[in-house]
């Protein structure tokens, strides 16, 4: 959730910032949204580790039987 807030709070700043010609807080606001950026991208790739961990722990659990 904080990476849509991330996101969010970047392009309203970035916005505000280019509305007043604020080129510190525009830029501010790109660096923030890149942060929400980046952590959607992290928690995408922990998800799938997570999901192919599991899946190696269940096909272990089912034993050399199961082939």
């Amino acid at each position: 959730m904080a990476d849509k807030s991330d996101k969010l709070k970047g392009r309203l700043k970035e916005v505000a910032g280019k509305a007043t010609g604020n080129e510190k807080l525009e830029s501010e606001g790109k660096a923030q949204r890149a942060k929400g950026t980046v952590h959607d991208k992290v928690d995408d790739v922990k998800d799938r580790i997570e999901g192919t961990v599991e899946g190696l722990r269940d096909s272990d659990r089912s034993g050399p039987d199961s082939r």
